[in-house]
């Protein structure tokens, strides 16, 4: 029991660490007002017009969560986007509906981009896969899913999307040295993460980076600077919860629910049941249970982190990210339908999610 255990935490220390570096870096970021400024150019570059302000923050949207993952784009952009709609005097449903939504579903390219891309990666290099080969495996489907959303995105909110907007969102005033500092760190990350260095020292150096900058332009920011440690003991008994749940029959249960198999029509069953699953309890304990039966072939896994990635779109609690993204509505008096948004959110899962996994066959 000890040598699973500490097999286990060899395996979830390194993205607890990878977590909680990269919420400082992203409450840092925001602090500094780099999310501020980027959504105020978005705004200017749009031109007047509402469908190319869209799509620019569509642009920011998928940035944002593929190289900070999805909690940052949730928590961090929504505000943004909510803001910047509200200060020209456009619907900001089509604009919280996009971060929700890319939050997950732009959610597949880097082992960074999800929790669940993380633990996924040290399955591929169980199998002799390497960093490069899982951004290889995932670029299509990655691909094709945020292609899905924005098709979903634009059908459902043309009207909204379609005409001019007048006034331009003001600049707000920051620290320049910090600003500064925190957008370089910002864009340092992402290629450090694409080129295969690990997730935890790289998020953990810039972290270090952020805190002392702060510490000499504004000390009185640590004070207020909010560290997930509660979430990341959470997470860490989920896995230990689920951990032992496979010993005692899991497995086998899973295994006959997932099937065998890397041909067409089982890559979609393993997708479908991800999904299914996320939807029920929630994306990282259904990967960490289903993970078990799936960590035989990369392209299984790869299904899998499809339809745990990119489904999770129906059920609030799917998703951590979703249910940050709500709180950020909330206090930003945003209210969406709980129906209406369980019924775009599956329209959305089931195209998103099918050419995901019609683009992964295609790969194989």
């Amino acid at each position: 029991m000890s040598t699973d255990l500490a097999d286990l935490a060899a395996r979830i220390g390194p993205v607890l660490v990878f977590f909680v570096a990269i919420t400082v870096v992203a409450e840092i970021a925001d602090t500094a007002g780099v999310f501020d400024v980027a959504g105020h150019w978005t705004a200017r570059a749009g031109r007047h017009r509402t469908l190319v302000l869209w799509l620019l923050f569509v642009v920011l949207a998928v940035v944002c969560t593929v190289v900070l993952s999805l909690d940052t784009t949730a928590v961090l952009l929504t505000p943004v986007g909510l803001a910047v709609a509200a200060q020209l005097g456009v619907s900001p449903v089509p604009f919280a509906l996009t971060t929700l939504w890319l939050a997950n579903t732009a959610s597949m390219l880097l082992p960074v981009s999800n929790l669940t891309n993380l633990l996924a990666l040290h399955r591929f290099e169980e199998l002799g896969k390497s960093h490069g080969d899982y951004v290889r495996l995932a670029a299509a489907p990655a691909a094709a899913a945020v292609v899905g959303t924005v098709v979903v995105l634009w059908l459902l909110h043309r009207r909204d999307l379609s005409g001019r907007y007048d006034l331009e969102a003001p600049a707000e005033p920051h620290d320049t040295v910090l600003l500064r500092i925190s957008a370089a760190v910002c864009l340092a990350i992402g290629p450090l993460f694409a080129v295969g260095l690990s997730p935890a020292w790289v998020s953990s150096g810039a972290a270090l980076v952020l805190l002392v900058a702060v510490a000499f332009r504004s000390p009185a920011t640590l004070r207020h600077l909010s560290v997930p440690w509660q979430m990341a003991v959470g997470v860490a008994v989920l896995f230990v919860v689920v951990d032992v749940a496979l010993g005692h029959g899991l497995r086998s249960v899973l295994r006959d629910v997932a099937g065998s198999g890397t041909g067409d029509g089982a890559l979609l069953r393993v997708g479908a049941v991800g999904a299914a699953g996320a939807n029920v309890v929630n994306n990282l304990p259904a990967y960490a249970a289903l993970e078990a039966v799936t960590a035989d072939h990369p392209t299984r896994l790869m299904a899998l982190l499809v339809g745990v990635n990119v489904g999770p779109l129906v059920t609030p609690w799917a998703s951590l990210a979703t249910l940050l993204w709500a709180q950020r509505c909330r206090a930003r008096g945003v209210r969406i339908n709980a129906g209406r948004l369980a019924v775009q959110g599956l329209a959305c899962a089931v195209l998103s999610g099918g050419l995901a996994l019609g683009a992964l066959v295609l790969v194989r």
